[in-house]
């Protein structure tokens, strides 16, 4: 069974026992998290949502907070000695998926 939830507005589809990483949310590292804003439910009974699907969730366990990898701004202005060079991580989380109840 699959399921595509709705998680700080973006989709993603998500199965049970498997990981997600996603952008930073506001919880503490072994805290549970539950999703209500299912969008479509897949394997032997199709569920789709108009929006969401009513009484589905989607509950995850947080593993760990981290940063993604380095992403490099360059900037340059030819003939006028202009170069800047900046950089930035994204803050991430990683989910584990434990239970999608439809």
């Amino acid at each position: 069974m699959y399921a595509i939830v709705e998680i700080a507005g973006r989709q993603y589809k998500v199965q049970e026992n498997s990981y997600l990483i996603v952008n930073r949310l506001e919880a503490e590292q072994g805290s549970t998290i539950e999703f209500d804003k299912v969008l479509f439910i897949g394997g032997d009974q199709v569920k789709v949502g108009q929006p969401t699907v009513s009484g589905a969730k989607v509950s995850c366990t947080v593993t760990n907070h981290g940063k993604g990898d380095k992403v490099i701004i360059f900037k340059k202005k030819r003939r006028k000695g202009y170069k800047v060079k900046n950089g930035f991580r994204h803050y991430l989380t990683r989910l584990r998926i434990e239970k999608i109840t439809a």
